[in-house]
């Protein structure tokens, strides 16, 4: 079942008078379920795309719709609910609360939208039982990451957004959060959004879409 419908999609910043097309003519279908990665050069367009498809930028031209709602023509409450209601967001930084714990952390996912998570179901999810009376401090990067994984869930968000989430973390731990990702998919059934610039964890996804100067230039199965 179709997801997320984009048609005809610009989005035009402006330094002065003069243009700058982040997206130009952007058309895209995505299925619920699937996990997409989006790859490209930077400033080639995959934070904007990012940002249009969640509310948190405004589109110049064309239509967005989520379950058949445009978001689009929403009003700024609209957006917001929408963001709180049916969003999950992962970040390269965590923009964890230094002075709460796993727990706390977690927690405050919870506050967002109209159904809540089991708080202990998911940081057991997250592989986190132990150290949920830790603070950020005693974790590595790959800990904290798993914490704001935890924290995007706790709404029961259907499409999770993430930007570069294994970008500040080595390897190992980069597979483990990829890992984590595909198990939350599974078990929640989620559609995942995932910018990134590591082609080896692009392979992970069911599909890889490429966007250059503010085009879709590639769209590819992963088979």
């Amino acid at each position: 079942m179709k997801l997320i419908e984009m048609k005809h999609v610009y989005k035009t910043y402006y330094a002065g008078k003069i243009p700058t097309h982040a997206l130009s003519n952007v058309s895209l279908d995505i299925e619920e379920g699937e996990i997409v990665v989006i790859l490209g050069p930077s400033g080639g367009g995959k934070t904007t795309l990012l940002n249009c498809l969640s509310g948190l930028d405004t589109v110049t031209k064309g239509t967005i719709t989520y379950q058949g709602k445009n978001i689009t023509k929403m009003s700024d409450r609209g957006v917001t609910n929408f963001r709180k209601e049916h969003l999950g967001f992962i970040f390269q930084t965590y923009n964890l609360l230094e002075h709460l714990n796993v727990y706390e952390n977690v927690l405050v996912g919870a506050k967002l939208g109209k159904t809540k998570a089991d708080v202990n179901d998911i940081i057991k999810t997250v592989g986190l039982t132990k150290h949920k009376h830790k603070y950020m401090h005693e974790l590595s990067g790959g800990e904290q990451q798993r914490v704001s994984i935890g924290r995007a869930l706790m709404n029961r968000p259907s499409l999770l957004l993430c930007d570069e989430p294994t970008g500040n973390l080595d390897s190992k731990a980069g597979a483990e959060i990829i890992n984590l990702l595909k198990l939350s998919n599974q078990k929640y059934k989620q559609t995942i959004i995932m910018i990134t610039h590591d082609h080896e964890l692009a392979m992970h996804a069911d599909r890889i879409i490429t966007i250059d100067d503010g085009k879709i230039i590639a769209d590819e199965v992963v088979k």
